[in-house]
């Protein structure tokens, strides 16, 4: 029986020789993000971090992508009163103002910051399209490995606000985090890996194997020697002001959400008039090839 887990919608769990797999699984909409699966994201973790028999989180995705971003669908489209089962009057919507936004984000920055608190480590297994959301959960990660081939960025910085989870910052360095925030671009595997935001790329059919053998070496170690280094590092980490600053991006997300330029404005109404797919297209297609191809090629981002 399990202590924290309940039935769940979106994620499967299971463990193996010490290593607790936690899938993200909504397949037919490339695993984006819904408060529900948030919520049994945040009960999987806490079960895998209770559990004696584990060692070692692995997190990943169903079907052809690791996290396609936030359910922009359901978010946008909101939910008709008659279909909650609650008074909505009585409770805060992120349509009702900054506060209300703000206070949204910040439960949701909360659930998410379970990866980043969790005693135990967790790696990130990115294959397929890690966007917007998929990046909140996959840099909160202790350890990343992408697929030579994944394409890693935050499209919606182009017209519907600031990742409301900076790990760009302390992963890839001020100009790259800028670079890719204000163009809304994305960078393939292995280029990530060059610029840091991965530890190491691989090629995709190697990718579940190289995991696989982390997360085995990982678990050899005792778990109390697991969760020291883990929170001496993050611990590490928070006196550089990174957590502080997570509760400063959520907040800039949702003044991020009041803004009424061009682009933001059209977003909502291609959403409105047309749906996602064209929302998406048109917010997109100025933009052109939208995939940074790093022109150095050495070991590192900086060598020629």
């Amino acid at each position: 029986m399990n202590k924290w887990l309940k039935s769940s919608e979106t994620i499967l769990f299971k463990i193996e020789e010490r290593v607790a797999r936690i899938t993200l699984n909504r397949p037919d909409k490339r695993n984006a993000l819904s408060d529900t699966m948030l919520g049994e994201l945040e009960q999987a973790l806490l079960e895998a971090d209770d559990r004696r028999d584990v060692s070692v989180i692995v997190l990943d995705g169903a079907g052809r992508d690791f996290c396609a971003g936030y359910d922009l669908a359901g978010a946008y489209a909101g939910v008709a009163p008659e279909d909650m089962p609650y008074d909505p009057a009585l409770y805060r919507s992120q349509r009702s103002g900054f506060d209300d936004d703000c206070w949204a984000l910040e439960r949701t920055l909360e659930q998410r910051m379970r990866i980043f608190d969790l005693h135990k480590p967790v790696i990130a297994k990115i294959h397929g399209n890690c966007l917007a959301g998929g990046t909140d959960l996959a840099f909160l990660c202790d350890l990343v490995l992408a697929a030579e081939d994944a394409r890693i960025g935050f499209p919606a910085t182009r017209a519907n606000g600031t990742p409301p989870t900076q790990f760009w910052l302390a992963h890839a360095g001020p100009q790259w985090a800028k670079r890719l925030m204000f163009t809304g671009d994305c960078v393939s595997g292995l280029d990530a890996a060059r610029l840091g935001l991965v530890m190491e790329a691989v090629p995709a059919d190697r990718l579940e194997h190289e995991v696989a053998e982390l997360a085995r070496r990982i678990a050899l170690t005792d778990v109390d020697l697991l969760a020291a280094h883990k929170r001496v590092i993050n611990l590490g980490m928070e006196l550089m002001h990174v957590r502080t600053l997570q509760r400063l991006t959520a907040e800039l997300d949702a003044r991020a959400h009041l803004a009424s330029g061009p682009r933001r404005t059209q977003f909502k109404a291609d959403m409105a008039s047309g749906g996602l797919k064209e929302a998406l297209k048109n917010r997109d297609e100025p933009y052109g090839e939208s995939v940074v191809r790093l022109k150095a090629r050495g070991s590192s981002a900086g060598e020629g």
